[in-house]
């Protein structure tokens, strides 16, 4: 009789891997994202409170029906460059050359509920030295008291990636969600959730710029 066929190798099994200040960080090659897009994903729900007529009603009322939150990043590639991929200018990036890291669209005021995604191609990932996702408050909001907000990073091969952001307690427009590293051709995603305060005359991003080291020259956008 033919000899018995050897047992197939178990599949990995991947989970999904939520970061906290305890375990801020995590490999995404052990995630199993080494190729295709990886998509990284901001949704967030005003806490509600109910007030006057509504609380007769019984329904709840968003205090912020005019949140407009703008999803950003700060890349710096392997040959030095820099830049940021923002609404802010139409500065949406691109997958299929440099930065390799692009913004969906700028769709998301509430109404939305998939949120605001940023994809960066990890195809081209020994170009990336580092990215920096952060996120503004453009309107609508004088800062990030009473949201909840959720981040994913979903591999296109792999499991994903997600944390929260603690309450806000400062009077922060400007919130750094993620560092995504290279380090040594594995890309490490580390959990920032940091909210920032900037100074009087000084915008969001010149804010994350100065507190990472960027080394970005900054001039007035809008969108």
């Amino acid at each position: 009789p033919p000899p018995p066929a050897p047992p197939s190798a178990a599949p990995v099994r991947l989970t999904k891997v939520t970061l906290t200040k305890a375990a801020p960080s995590v490999s995404l090659t052990k995630q199993g994202g080494t190729s295709g897009a990886l998509r990284v994903n901001l949704n967030w729900q005003v806490r509600k409170q109910f007030s006057g007529w509504a609380r007769k009603l019984g329904r709840p009322v968003a205090m912020h029906d005019d949140l407009d939150l703008d999803l950003c990043a700060l890349y710096e590639l392997s040959d030095g460059s820099k830049g940021v991929v923002q609404a802010l200018g139409n500065a949406f990036g691109a997958l299929d050359r440099p930065p390799f890291v692009h913004l969906d669209g700028d769709d998301r005021t509430g109404a939305v509920s998939t949120g605001e995604n940023l994809t960066i191609s990890l195809d081209h990932k020994q170009y990336f030295r580092r990215i920096l996702v952060f996120v503004t408050i453009y309107q609508g909001a004088r800062s990030f008291a009473d949201l909840h907000a959720t981040v994913t990073l979903q591999p296109q091969y792999g499991a994903p990636v997600d944390f929260s952001l603690d309450e806000c307690t400062v009077p922060s427009t400007v919130c750094a969600l993620a560092l995504i590293t290279n380090t040594g051709g594995d890309l490490v995603v580390q959990r920032e959730a940091r909210y920032l305060v900037p100074e009087r005359g000084v915008s969001p991003q010149r804010t994350v710029d100065h507190a990472y080291g960027w080394g970005m020259n900054w001039t007035p956008g809008r969108k």
